[in-house]
């Protein structure tokens, strides 16, 4: 699990309290904060591939279960997730973000909607270094859903690695209209 201290608006591990830390100073981040339930390596690397390519969706409530341990609940109106990324999500026949908020929304009671749509297809953002990772998600994404979106929105995703994918999809969501957005993932890469 990870634990504090931790940078305030990117939820990196930090060796005393940040508001910002090395990552994420001196980035626009759309998003207010993020947090992650357990650090990106060990046991949860097998554990998302399992998850994510072998198509173990009873994960899904394994993971929920830790991070509603490890992170607190935010303050919001609703959850959503970063949306499917088309064939990927069709070769695997689940997409994990969303059975992650679906599971989270439950033991949070909060709304879960899907907020949010791919504009475009993306080239797989592993092995991207962060530049490219950034350019690769810059407007794929976009608000659906009510005309009047919620004022506060904790978004999901299954993996933090450098925060593009969140950033971006955060950046939809402020875009039309969302004051505050809260990510949350099941694992964070730890640098």
């Amino acid at each position: 699990m990870l634990s504090p201290p931790l940078c305030t608006r990117c939820g990196a591990p930090t060796a005393w309290p940040v508001a910002r830390c090395a990552e994420c100073s001196g980035r626009r981040l759309a998003f207010a904060s993020a947090r992650g339930a357990v650090a990106y390596t060990g046991a949860a690397r097998p554990f998302v591939r399992a998850w994510k390519e072998r198509g173990l969706r009873p994960l899904a409530a394994v993971a929920a279960e830790l991070v509603a341990c490890a992170v607190p609940r935010p303050a919001a109106d609703v959850i959503t997730h970063v949306p499917p990324d088309g064939d990927r999500s069709l070769k695997r026949g689940h997409h994990p973000p969303a059975a992650l908020a679906r599971e989270l929304a439950a033991r949070w009671e909060l709304a879960h909607a899907e907020l949010l749509e791919r504009t475009r297809e993306v080239e797989r953002q592993a092995g991207l270094a962060l530049a490219d990772r950034r350019r690769n998600v810059r407007g794929a994404f976009a608000a659906r859903g009510p005309e009047r979106p919620p004022a506060r929105v904790v978004l999901v995703d299954d993996v933090y690695t450098t925060g593009a994918t969140a950033a971006a999809a955060a950046s939809a969501l402020r875009a039309a209209g969302t004051r505050e957005v809260a990510v949350v993932t099941f694992a964070r890469a730890v640098r």
